[in-house]
């Protein structure tokens, strides 16, 4: 064989591979574009119906801080409603306590998630009874409109609904934790049992129906206000009218629609 013919076939054999590669590459990515679409095609015929329609609300959630008095039963509503596992470390949404000292210090703790309220800490410093000021911050997933978690999903498995709520398909997750570690509000886990990812969907199996969520529901003070962000009448932009609104770690961009009145600066 003469030389360049060798070289031509060489040629050839490594436009094949490369060839081979890009569709095998093709092949592992275009799921993750269809997915999302089989699962919003599956959510509009499995639990939505034809009653609702997603494409005619917005939803977000309000939360006054200096409501909050830490009784955990908007946690303990949570793991009943959407079967999330009674061990410790499991929670859709879970209430920090904070504890600001004349030191400067701030402690914040948050033991089970508050399903059983808070006990009087013990601390080890001499900040003992400097405690300046002690409150409550329900936390949970903050349906952001600039999503991280969906963005690293490979599989399309975590999507956002035409009505802004972020929602995992458990049929595509496939359990490799990268929407947990790309959440900046440390709002995700893998569900021991499932092995796929979990987090507050805002009961969106109630909201389809007209009900709020069940932390909404539950709150003896009404800390939680649940409702439309585009509709002026909505509860949650009457709320939203009437108090400073501010949301956590605004400068990762990733634009929450979890809404808090009284935000305290400490707040992490």
């Amino acid at each position: 064989m003469k030389k360049w013919q060798s070289e031509n076939a060489n040629g050839m054999k490594r436009r094949k591979f490369i060839k081979n590669i890009l569709f095998s590459l093709a092949a592992l990515t275009t799921p993750a574009v269809l997915s999302a679409q089989e699962a919003l095609k599956k959510l509009q015929t499995w639990i939505i119906g034809e009653d609702y329609n997603p494409f005619e609300h917005y939803w977000g959630m309000g939360i006054d801080i200096n409501k909050c008095i830490g009784c955990g039963k908007c946690a303990d509503a949570c793991k009943k409603e959407n079967d999330v596992p009674k061990a410790p470390f499991f929670f859709r949404t879970w209430v920090e306590r904070y504890r600001i000292f004349k030191s400067g210090k701030t402690f914040v703790d948050s033991p089970n998630g508050a399903i059983n309220g808070f006990r009087k800490p013990y601390y080890e410093s001499e900040d003992k009874d400097k405690v300046i000021r002690s409150f409550f911050v329900p936390k949970i997933c903050n349906h952001c409109d600039n999503p991280p978690c969906v963005q690293v999903c490979p599989v399309g498995a975590t999507f956002k609904t035409p009505d802004g709520v972020v929602l995992v398909d458990g049929d595509y997750c496939i359990g490799c934790r990268y929407c947990i570690q790309a959440c900046p509000y440390g709002a995700r886990f893998l569900h021991p049992e499932k092995r796929t990812a979990e987090k507050c969907t805002f009961c969106y199996h109630r909201v389809v129906k007209g009900l709020v969520p069940a932390c909404v529901e539950i709150c003896p003070t009404q800390t939680r206000i649940f409702g439309e962000i585009k509709k002026k009448a909505s509860p949650l932009m009457r709320f939203m009218r009437k108090h400073k609104i501010g949301v956590l770690k605004p400068s990762l961009n990733t634009e929450p629609k979890v809404y808090y009145a009284n935000l305290d600066m400490e707040v992490r």
